[in-house]
């Protein structure tokens, strides 16, 4: 089992910054992939940016493509993402996700992620 703790969000203007951070512990060596995902009220869970956990590799939503960075630390069990020039569309609760299987899907459904952070509010204010 793979535990998630996420930390960061909260309430910025538009245009500014936040960074958001998720710890794994547990059977972190299980984990493939791993990235962020949001959800508004009423809507779908959509993926955000992901990173293969072994190769470094990035994946991101067109939505986010050159304003988000996804990163994770050297011992791989922490997961970053840093959000610049932030929209008030971007306000959602975002969730960090874990996967550990090999079923093959698109890099960000969020039906082939097997665990998942407690999930941090991020209000963006125009």
């Amino acid at each position: 089992q793979v535990q998630l703790v996420q930390s960061g969000g909260g309430s910025v203007q538009a245009g500014g910054s936040l960074r958001l951070s998720c710890v794994a512990s547990g059977d972190t060596w299980r984990i493939l992939h791993w990235g962020w995902f949001r959800q508004t009220p009423g809507a779908e869970r959509e993926g955000v940016a992901k990173i293969d956990r072994g190769s470094g590799s990035p994946f991101y939503a067109d939505s986010v493509k050159g304003r988000f960075t996804i990163s994770q630390d050297n011992t791989k069990r922490e997961l970053y993402l840093q959000m610049d020039s932030l929209d008030p569309d971007d306000s959602a609760v975002y969730y960090c996700a874990a996967k550990a299987n090999s079923i093959g899907a698109p890099p960000l459904a969020p039906a082939v992620y097997d665990q998942w952070g407690q999930g941090t509010q991020v209000t963006v204010v125009s």
